[in-house]
């Protein structure tokens, strides 16, 4: 059942008149309810305005968006980035360009936003399909075939394990969705990347929404040079307005809130995780801040909301499909919210 509210959610959130635990959402990080980080929209606004109102390809250029796409392609250790106005812009803009450099070979539930349409995507596991997909490409020629992929499922907790692409060794075009990656994994949060093997036949191209854990509408395509020089000629590219200037600027200027925010993160995942170690029927594989709930006769959904606690229940990205439950944690929360939801847990599921 959809819950409707008039407020923006944080730890908590206010759905008829009565305020519920919020464990939902894809804001890791919890800018997007941040003092501080808020005064850095606000100041970007202030210098820049609500919009920058010409072509990124026009005669006049706005320097701040060659020192956020300089940023964004050291932090994900790539030659280049480019940046969009959404991540889903950059993601269809990173397809495109890499439908031209060979046969395409999707990923099983690979993001909609990572697909061209008519797109035909595998059913499966993808630890299979990858293991599949690395023999076919090695009984290919070079420059044959692209890889494409998310780093993340946020779906089942999933972070993919890309160390049999060293295996191959015919050079390939890999491109891979970092969205739910990128801010949360390694040290700095770059991502993915930090996991990914090294090879000369391995020819990587990364694309990440800033929506999620940076709270910033805004995307980027990051890779070697050559490849982020052809994106830029592309018309997703040239003829969209470009990204809100106060959101780079933000990004800019956030890393130090960024990195607090994720070692918190960090440690509440380890502390939700010890708090739930007794209790069934909770899969967390991976370090990543989403626990996903088994269901039972009695929705668990209903249950929590009963209690006001208000999880991530829906079905995505088909909304016709099976409803997924999932605990999505966030730094915002605090050690007595992860008890109050620990114990809520407890009392639903059987103890083993």
């Amino acid at each position: 059942m959809v819950q409707i509210t008039d407020t923006t959610p944080g730890r908590t959130v206010l759905v008829d008149g009565r305020t519920c635990l919020f464990f939902s959402g894809f804001s890791y990080l919890g800018m997007h309810v941040s003092h501080s980080f808020r005064d850095l929209l606000a100041a970007g606004t202030g210098r820049f305005g609500s919009v920058y109102p010409s072509s990124r390809i026009s005669n006049l250029q706005l320097r701040l968006y060659e020192e956020m796409e300089h940023a964004a392609a050291a932090l994900v250790r790539q030659q280049a980035s480019i940046c969009f106005s959404s991540g889903y812009l950059a993601a269809q803009a990173a397809i495109t360009y890499a439908d031209t450099r060979g046969e395409v070979l999707f990923a099983p539930a690979v993001h909609p936003a990572l697909r061209y349409p008519g797109a035909s995507v595998p059913q499966g596991d993808w630890n299979d399909w990858l293991a599949a997909i690395v023999d076919m490409v090695n009984k290919g020629a070079d420059n044959q075939y692209v890889i494409v992929s998310d780093a993340v499922n946020p779906l089942t907790s999933a972070i993919n394990d890309f160390a049999p692409l060293q295996a191959i060794d015919k050079k390939v075009l890999v491109l891979i969705d970092d969205s739910h990656g990128i801010g949360l994994l390694g040290d700095n949060g770059e991502g993915i990347v930090h996991t990914l093997p090294e090879s000369p036949a391995l020819h990587y191209l990364l694309t990440a929404s800033l929506a999620k854990a940076f709270s910033l509408e805004g995307g980027i395509v990051a890779g070697h040079a050559s490849d982020v020089a052809a994106i830029r000629r592309l018309p997703l590219f040239t003829a969209s307005t470009p990204m809100v200037p106060a959101n780079a600027y933000a990004f800019l200027h956030a890393a130090g809130a960024f990195a607090t925010a994720r070692k918190r993160l960090r440690d509440l995942i380890l502390e939700f995780k010890r708090l739930t170690a007794g209790t069934t029927g909770i899969h967390h594989p991976h370090d990543l801040p989403v626990f996903v709930l088994e269901d039972k006769k009695e929705n668990v959904y209903s249950y929590l909301l009963s209690r006001d606690t208000l999880i991530s229940s829906f079905a995505y990205p088909d909304p016709h499909g099976h409803k997924i439950h999932r605990v999505i944690l966030s730094a915002l929360h605090t050690k007595n919210d992860l008890h109050i939801l620990a114990e809520q847990l407890a009392s639903f599921y059987p103890s083993v």
